[in-house]
């Protein structure tokens, strides 16, 4: 079943400037969706008109089978959390969570209830009496996400809530909204502009540019098969190694380099002749024999190394379990498996195998 469907939503200021430009998504009952891209994609601005916040230029959004183009944010049955938190500071924990279900008239002690419910989901019963100003940012976010949880909506929408957090109280908040999406199933749509909260949250991913959407699919898929030149330099951490290359008899070459092909790559190739070749850093292995290259940069992280390396084919970055004995300078030779390469169209920036 369908719970979201946006249909050729276009979004214009002004005479031409374009924010949107006709969008067209579906969203199942139950599901997560995210809405990732860089600053200015229209990635937010799509999310308000679904919560009724703002209005397209044209184009429809219906909710569980019920057009909402021009119905009012709150009678759409939707709740919202944003980056800001939003809380109100002269209230208490129970009070902010208890909010909208007052201002619907629900029964004290269904209120009550609910307020309970919520707070006891999300480990914050002990915090109930006191203000936000007391809280920390990860309890302040918990509350905000009570507060649109008491209501039981039919959809949820996150506006980046994780962006005013640090690192480790993003990976935990992170882990806090997944195991409530599979605990409520309640269907969400996430705007986030980080990739990582992207790939290990959606159910499916839409990666928008320019106001429009590159590619929707699911994580493994767009990361596996990113469809544009923009979907995989975006997705991935760390990016996707990009360089030009050119046909040379039935294959590839880059740098005097003969780059590694399979049959079926080569069959996707057409016409095509000038061609952008890609490697995620996983793939990149330090071998006996391949590309050579003199080490630029090591980064231990822990669990793994990267290392920058200079190539004729440019500078490449690998990724490698563990610690690497090679250190900056260090003449090394580079490896990988020609299923393993993306090929793009240099022009239409377009996947071509």
């Amino acid at each position: 079943m369908t719970a979201v469907s946006i249909r050729d939503i276009r979004k214009v200021y002004g005479k031409n400037t374009v924010i949107l430009d006709d969008i067209d998504l579906e969203v199942a009952s139950g599901e997560f969706v995210i809405l990732v891209g860089s600053s200015g994609c229209g990635k937010s601005t799509l999310l308000n008109m679904v919560a009724g916040l703002d209005t397209p230029t044209a184009g429809s959004i219906a909710i569980g089978g019920r057009d909402v183009t021009h119905v009012p944010s709150k009678d759409r049955d939707i709740a919202m959390v944003f980056q800001s938190y939003a809380l109100y500071p002269n209230m208490s924990v129970a009070g902010n969570i208890a909010f909208a279900l007052e201002m619907r008239k629900v029964p004290k002690a269904e209120r009550d209830a609910a307020v309970l419910r919520v707070a006891k989901m999300l480990q914050i019963e002990h915090l109930l009496e006191r203000k936000p100003g007391a809280l920390s940012g990860g309890q302040r976010q918990r509350v905000a996400m009570g507060r649109a949880l008491a209501r039981d909506p039919k959809l949820f929408l996150f506006d980046e809530p994780l962006s005013n957090l640090d690192a480790k109280l993003r990976v935990e908040m992170r882990a806090e909204i997944k195991l409530l999406h599979q605990r409520t199933h309640t269907t969400t749509i996430y705007v986030t502009h980080d990739q990582v909260e992207a790939m290990t949250l959606g159910d499916r991913i839409a990666v928008m540019r320019a106001g429009r959407i590159e590619q929707l699919d699911t994580p493994q898929a767009i990361y596996e098969r990113p469809a544009t030149k923009f979907v995989a330099e975006f997705i991935g951490s760390p990016s996707m190694n990009l360089f030009a290359c050119e046909r040379g008899g039935d294959g590839l070459r880059a740098g005097g380099v003969a780059l590694p092909l399979n049959d079926a790559q080569r069959a996707a190739l057409g016409a095509s002749t000038a061609l952008l070749y890609g490697l995620r850093p996983e793939n990149v292995t330090l071998a006996d024999h391949g590309v050579p290259g003199k080490v630029i940069m090591v980064e231990p992280t822990g669990p793994e190394t990267y290392a920058l390396i200079d190539t004729a084919l440019g500078h490449l970055l690998a990724r490698a379990p563990g610690r690497l004995v090679q250190r900056s300078g260090d003449a090394v030779q580079l490896a990988w498996r020609a299923e393993d390469a993306h090929l793009f169209d240099a022009k239409s920036e377009l996947r071509v195998a």
